[in-house]
């Protein structure tokens, strides 16, 4: 049934009665009033959350179209600002070449003080292909139906369901909504300046990306890891093949890459959480690449020992920590050379990890002991190589956070992506009801 979570009868039948009541009799005991309002109110609420998702979905909002981002920027403004919410469009500097971000606060005095993480962009440029919202019976496709437009209607609707029952007024609650979460401006001290100014404000972070579940299972976000990029540069001694390996010419630069990437793969790959790729290697005598746009040209000989290369890539962890220890064991093993070769590596800071903190299983406990009132399972920690780096893991050092708490779909990224409908008022029930209790604990 929509918006609830179906019971299959199974054995015999009076005896899957009498279970199924006593369940829902003890549902209703772990609601509070308001609580139980919230979650009526939302199943009467959900087709007009799914037209929205439908209004947001039909807009384009590449990254790099800007007016797209604005456009569905001031749809959700609109929605926050007949709330009571002040909010404000937030230009950033050029050298961003990005559209901005869209804030909304209230600011009273009561409870936790939350941050709401969303993001109006998508990946899907106005010149893709996928540019429709498409409902079929409970499914519906879109770009960005999934990643993440549902998840910022789910922010609205769970905001509504309090303000309709008059647990709205006197929280502390800034709603962020990033415009280029799919491609972050540079610099990020830049981009990202407001948001991790909201992250030293707030008390709890709570993202509302896509939720995950395997089945039966449904999982609760409460890490994600790190996603940052590095560079190597490889020189050798360029010089007649015939004489590679000998006192005199060494080993080439691409020998000398292939032992730096082996010994990444031998000596790294076995620490929990930490995965890092090679995207793309260029190699030769004459090199020509270009960092920005992930791409370069080449030029050697069979009979010629190379003398340049370079390799392009990225590296996630769990932890600030973990990212250290996993930079330096790589400084280590470039620096080791091959006769008559150099190595140099550096490092780009991109995406921080949300580390699992005790803060962050406090909320996932939260969380999961309101999935069970609503007639769901208990929901476990998602491990955390399942997720990638995400706009919460900017604040995730300042805050306790939650992520995942929109609704559940698939093929994010590709024009497969497409969100199961009833999962939605399911993801807008549990937001209420965690922000409620949130904004009635004491700081």
């Amino acid at each position: 049934m929509r918006g609830g979570y179906p019971r299959r009868l199974r054995g015999f039948a009076a005896l899957a009665l009498v279970s199924a009541l006593l369940a829902s009799s003890q549902v209703g005991a772990q609601l509070d009033a308001k609580e139980r309002a919230m979650a009526a109110w939302i199943d009467g609420e959900t087709e007009q959350a799914i037209a929205l998702t439908r209004t947001l979905v039909d807009i384009n909002s590449g990254t790099m179209n800007h007016d797209g981002v604005r456009a569905v920027g001031a749809i959700l403004a609109t929605e926050l600002d007949e709330l009571g919410f002040a909010t404000r469009w937030i230009d950033p500097p050029p050298e961003t070449a990005r559209a901005g971000h869209l804030f909304a606060s209230l600011s009273g005095d009561r409870g936790r003080k939350l941050l709401l993480i969303g993001h109006l962009d998508t990946v899907f440029e106005r010149d893709d292909a996928f540019q429709r919202f498409e409902r079929h019976g409970d499914w519906a496709s879109g770009p960005g139906v999934e990643d993440m437009k549902s998840g910022n209607v789910v922010i609205v609707y769970a905001l509504r369901a309090l303000a309709e029952v008059g647990a709205l007024e006197g929280s502390q609650i800034v709603v962020a909504y990033t415009g280029d979460e799919e491609s972050a401006g540079d610099p990020l001290e830049i981009s990202r300046r407001d948001l991790i100014e909201a992250g030293h404000w707030a008390d709890v972070a709570l993202g509302f990306e896509s939720g995950m579940r395997d089945g039966d299972t449904e999982w609760a976000t409460i890490a994600r890891r790190s996603s940052s990029g590095w560079r190597l540069e490889v020189t050798g001694r360029q010089a007649h093949s015939s004489g590679i390996f000998g006192p005199e010419t060494g080993a080439g630069a691409i020998f000398e890459a292939a032992r730096i990437l082996n010994d990444f793969y031998t000596e790294l790959r076995r620490e929990p959480y930490l995965t890092f790729n090679a995207g793309a290697i260029v190699g030769g005598t004459d090199v020509d690449y270009d960092y920005a746009a992930n791409r370069g040209e080449a030029f050697g000989k069979t009979n010629v020992v190379p003398r340049r290369v370079v390799v392009q890539g990225g590296i996630r962890t769990i932890s600030d920590e973990q990212l250290e220890r996993a930079r330096q064991a790589m400084r280590e093993i470039a620096a080791d050379h091959l006769p008559h070769t150099s190595a140099t590596i550096d490092f780009q800071d991109r995406y921080p990890a949300m580390a699992p903190t005790e803060g962050n299983r406090r909320l996932q406990a939260m969380l999961s002991d309101i999935n069970v009132a609503l007639g769901g399972r208990p929901m476990p920690a998602l491990d955390p190589s399942r997720r990638g780096a995400a706009d919460i893991s900017f604040v995730a050092p300042f805050t306790d956070g939650l992520a995942g708490l929109g609704a559940y779909g698939e093929g994010g990224h590709s024009p497969a992506e497409r969100l199961d409908l009833t999962s939605l008022p399911i993801a807008m029930k549990r937001a209420a009801i965690l922000i409620y209790r949130l904004t009635q604990e004491s700081n």
